[in-house]
């Protein structure tokens, strides 16, 4: 079996991103009644960068601490037996309580929706919070479940073939590329 080679085309820049990081986080800001309630949960590793970057924004502007976590969905996913023999698994961290709270459940390019659901299946494993808002930095379409983000940076068209991801160019410099197979 020969690998076919791929091109990368930089959809988004890192000023555009950070822009885009921006409006989302002004468009949550216009929604949240009460911040005392809020926790930013990222998804491990796109979304985490993306929470990340997210609730330095939303604590910049509100001018208090909120607390974020970490989500590793790994054993959640529902083709565990077909991405690896060895999958890579990352931490899960969520250290504050999360029942009763408002979740802003963060991933950076929301698909299938699969990955959202083992998110959900892996939260509320940590507790009963009073809701959950799904950020996404891209919306790419292509759902294979019910899912819609609540917040969206961008909607970008790709084919089945293309894969959409944030990628770091120079530290802390994000922008988002689309891979696509040459032939």
């Amino acid at each position: 079996m020969s690998v076919i080679p791929a091109r990368e085309e930089i959809l988004l820049t890192a000023s555009e991103t950070r822009a885009l990081i921006q409006q989302m986080a002004d468009r949550i800001l216009s929604d949240l009644a009460r911040p005392e309630n809020l926790v930013v949960v990222g998804i491990r590793r796109g979304g985490a960068v993306v929470a990340g970057l997210l609730r330095d924004r939303l604590v910049a502007a509100l001018g208090r601490q909120i607390p974020m976590g970490f989500l590793d969905i790994t054993f959640y996913r529902d083709d565990l037996r077909t991405i690896a023999p060895n999958p890579v698994v990352g931490a899960t961290d969520l250290t504050m309580t999360i029942d009763g709270r408002r979740i802003l459940l963060v991933d950076d390019v929301l698909f299938t929706g699969r990955t959202i659901r083992a998110a959900l299946n892996a939260l509320f494993d940590y507790g009963r919070p009073e809701c959950v808002e799904l950020a996404v930095l891209v919306d790419r379409g292509g759902r294979q479940l019910p899912i819609q983000p609540d917040y969206a940076g961008r909607a970008i068209e790709a084919g089945t073939r293309e894969t959409i991801k944030l990628a770091e160019r120079e530290k802390g410099e994000w922008i988002v590329v689309c891979r696509r197979p040459e032939g």
